[in-house]
């Protein structure tokens, strides 16, 4: 159904992306006949989410700072630039991978935009690698937010462009 955000079988090749992720996830949402490519839907996605989003991540970058981890994608490799605080390490078209590694775990976030033209579709996959406890703990912890934010953040794609 067009605009329905769900949870899918992810398939990306997690080996090519982010080998040795221990995480990996994936939501699609259907957007009908509209032209985007993953740049744009990436950036609706993240630069264009709810408040409640922005405030959990000035808490999370709050609380993670005394750990010395980064909190905006600081000193991370952005051959394509940044969106928001992630930094895109790989883009196309139809895909653009963007994220970061730190000193706890390395994360990725994969977008695809799939379809013929009347029945495109966006898929958002998450991998994660943890390095340490830290990073699982870090890990366990977001997950019970990670479910809703990505949802929240791919309904924003059927949105009109800002």
């Amino acid at each position: 159904m067009i605009g329905t955000v769900r949870e899918v079988t992810p398939e990306v090749d997690a080996g090519a992306v982010l080998a040795g992720a221990q995480f990996i996830d994936a939501y699609r949402v259907e957007i009908g006949a509209n032209a985007i490519n993953a740049r744009e839907a990436c950036i609706r996605m993240v630069l264009h989410g709810p408040r409640w989003i922005d405030a959990l991540l000035r808490l999370r970058n709050i609380l993670v700072s005394p750990f010395g981890l980064k909190t905006s994608g600081e000193g991370a490799p952005a051959p394509y630039g940044l969106i928001g605080l992630f930094p895109v390490v790989s883009e196309t078209p139809e895909r653009l991978v963007a994220g970061f590694n730190d000193y706890h775990l390395d994360f990725r976030i994969v977008v695809d935009v799939a379809g013929d033209a009347t029945r495109r579709q966006v898929t958002s996959t998450t991998l994660v690698r943890t390095h340490n406890p830290l990073g699982r703990t870090y890990l366990t912890l977001i997950m019970p937010f990670h479910k809703l934010v990505v949802r929240s953040m791919m309904g924003r794609i059927m949105e009109p462009a800002r």
